[in-house]
Order: C-alpha cells, then sequence, then structure tokens
C-alpha cells in the first residue's frame, strides 16, 4: 500500500500532529509513505521520520496549478494509491484527483468545536465529498455530523492516537521549582480559554505561592494573547505563570510537572490530554468534546464544567493536597490511552478500514 499524507502547515496543531504520526507509524508498516505540506512548514517538519518521504508545495492561492502539478508529478512517481487528506487539505487533493482518477482520496476531519455542529456548513466540501473514498472523524459526534452532512459513504470514527517525541540531546528546562508545576498544552485561541486558567492560579497562588503554571502552545501574536500577558501582569502573577510558545519534544516536558490542564470551552478529541495521560500526569480539564471518553471514571481526572472557576481552582488545589490522589490518577489515566489510544491498535483498525 502507497499512501501519502496532505496537511497544509507543519505548525503545532492538532491535526498536524496526526498528519506526522500518521506518516511516521504507517513508515514501517507500508510499502510507501510519504507526507506533503501544501502551504507552510513548521516546526513539525523534525519530528519525520527519516523513512517518510517529504514534499513542500508552496501552495499561495487556493487554485494554484503549479502547485496542483506539482502533486500529480509527485503523486505519479511515487505511484501514490491513497491520498489521506487532513482538514481543509482536501481541496488541493480533489484538484490532483481531476488530473489522477484512479487515486483514492481518504478525509481526515479534526474539527474541535464539537458543539456547534448544527451549524456547521460547508457547501464545497459537501459537493466533492462525492470524490471521497471515505471519511474518518476523530469522534463520535463528527461521525454523527459526516453521515448526516456528507455524500461519501464509508465513514469511520477512529480516535487521535499519541507517539513520544523523540527526546531532545538537551531537553529544556521548565521555569518554577520542582515538584510543583502545572502544565496546560494548548495553542492560544479563544477557544482554549486561557482567561479561565490565569483567573484560578489568582485564587491558587495566594493559598500554594511556590506552586507555578507552565502554558505551552503557540502564540498568534494577537488580541487574545496580548489580553492574556496583560491580565497575568494586572494579576501580578509574572513569576507564577510563564509562557513559552510553541516548543518541540513536548513528553519531556509534560515529565517536569505533576499537574496536567485543560481549560477549552470547546474540544474535539484533544491531543493535549492524550499525552498528559502517556506522561502519567493527573488531569483537570473542562468536559467538552470527548474528554470525558478519555477522563473516563474519577480515578483517571477530574471533570470540571466549562467556565466554572470554583470547579476548576477546587480541582488543582484537591491535587496540589493529595500526592497520593495524583500518583493514582496518574497511573490510571497513563494505562487507559496505552490500551484505547495506543498507536499499534489505532492502525490496525486504520488499514483494515482501508481496504475499501
Amino acid at each position: 500500500m502507497r499512501i501519502v499524507q496532505i496537511i497544509d502547515s507543519l505548525e503545532t496543531g492538532g491535526a498536524e500532529k496526526m498528519a506526522v504520526n500518521y506518516a511516521n507509524a504507517l513508515a514501517d508498516r507500508i510499502e510507501f509513505s510519504g507526507l506533503i505540506t501544501t502551504r507552510k512548514e513548521g516546526m513539525l517538519k523534525s519530528h519525520l521520520n527519516k523513512n517518510v518521504s517529504y514534499l513542500f508545495l508552496k501552495r499561495n492561492s487556493g487554485i494554484d496549478l503549479k502547485a496542483v502539478f506539482k502533486l500529480r508529478s509527485y503523486l505519479q512517481r511515487n505511484k501514490i494509491q491513497i491520498i489521506h487528506a487532513h482538514s481543509s487539505s482536501f481541496f488541493i487533493a480533489v484538484l490532483a484527483k481531476f488530473t489522477r482518477p484512479k487515486t483514492k482520496i481518504i478525509w481526515h476531519d479534526h474539527y474541535g468545536i464539537s458543539q456547534d455542529l448544527k451549524v456547521r456548513k460547508n457547501i464545497i466540501l459537501k459537493f466533492v465529498s462525492l470524490l471521497f473514498s471515505g471519511t474518518i472523524s476523530v469522534n463520535l459526534s463528527l461521525q454523527k455530523w459526516a453521515e448526516s452532512y456528507l455524500k461519501c459513504k464509508k465513514i469511520v470514527y477512529l480516535p487521535n492516537f499519541v507517539e513520544l517525541s523523540t527526546p531532545a540531546s538537551a531537553p529544556s528546562l521548565l521555569k518554577g521549582e520542582n515538584n510543583k508545576r502545572i502544565i496546560c498544552v494548548a495553542n492560544l485561541r479563544p477557544q482554549k480559554n486561557h482567561e479561565l486558567l490565569i483567573e484560578g492560579a489568582s485564587h491558587i497562588h495566594k493559598k500554594f505561592p511556590d506552586w507555578t503554571f507552565h502554558l505551552m502552545g503557540k502564540d498568534f501574536n494577537d488580541h487574545y494573547s496580548a489580553k492574556l500577558v496583560s491580565k497575568v501582569k494586572e494579576l501580578n502573577l509574572d513569576g507564577t505563570i510563564f509562557f513559552y510558545g510553541a516548543l518541540e519534544n513536548t513528553h519531556d516536558l509534560l515529565k517536569q510537572c505533576q499537574i496536567g490542564v485543560l481549560t477549552s470551552v470547546s474540544e474535539g478529541l484533544p491531543l493535549a490530554v492524550l499525552e498528559y495521560g502517556l506522561a502519567g500526569l493527573p488531569v483537570v480539564a473542562t468536559n467538552v468534546g470527548e474528554i470525558s471518553g478519555i477522563i473516563y471514571s474519577n480515578k483517571a481526572g477530574i471533570l470540571i464544567e466549562s467556565n466554572n472557576l470554583d470547579q476548576f481552582v477546587n480541582s488543582v488545589q484537591k491535587l496540589i493536597q493529595e500526592t497520593d490522589t495524583r500518583k493514582e490518577m496518574g497511573d490510571h489515566l497513563k494505562s487507559f490511552v496505552e490500551n484505547n489510544f495506543g498507536k499499534d491498535l489505532i492502525l490496525s483498525n486504520y488499514l483494515s478500514w482501508l481496504n475499501l
């Protein structure tokens, strides 16, 4: 089997990580595994396995004929059977299929605002889905949406899977006191609701001044991130909350922390919570999207309602105070993630499903 992943960029987002994960994991399992980025490269390029074929299209517009024919040439030269298109990259995959009709397209839907699916409309996607050989949804809500909205008939739910990143030769050291760190891995977007985290940190700091919060994720240098920085200064939390931007080797950083948090107002199936679990961290997260399917019981973490400041503060303080509870929750979540979101299980189901 000869498969290429297509994604619009290689910056540190969930869809981008999954495109890299699939390309890497397939490299040792099929005849040919490739990855193409269409518009922009990024930090995740360095995470590609040396056995993965790579191409950057440098696409500059919606219908960039130079990029389309560069893609066609790559598909033909490498005898690609299946294009696995992630998120919005489906469009260029369809354009390439017009030039090479026998190539199959699989579309991977990573949409992260699951509570608004009733108003999710994309007429172009609906129309071209007639050309898809199959659609992968990362959670059950997206699967139901695809079944009711798209024209593609073969639709499957496959959860995200996680892999350990390659350890850095000189791993970054986090600020703050050892054994008293709380981490949040989330790009600085309003959907992630860092404002709740910052507000909660101000309350927690009064009782536990030695504990610090570490925010990993891409800073888009926009109004939202400026507001977050301003709020930290306003609350005098400069020595308590640290922004790191997008960093490589997340697993190295997670191992330096004691608690993982995610305060999103909307999610699909967040890789961050899976990464927390793989690192053995106890988790406090909002009950949105498919998070309750990961934090499946009160032994695997603590679910709170979206935007509930009191629940967030009380839950984090509970984990700060109860060392044994932290250890128990972290162990349970690690075991659950390894058994249910491991690479081998998901890939086995994926390859079986591809016998379309």
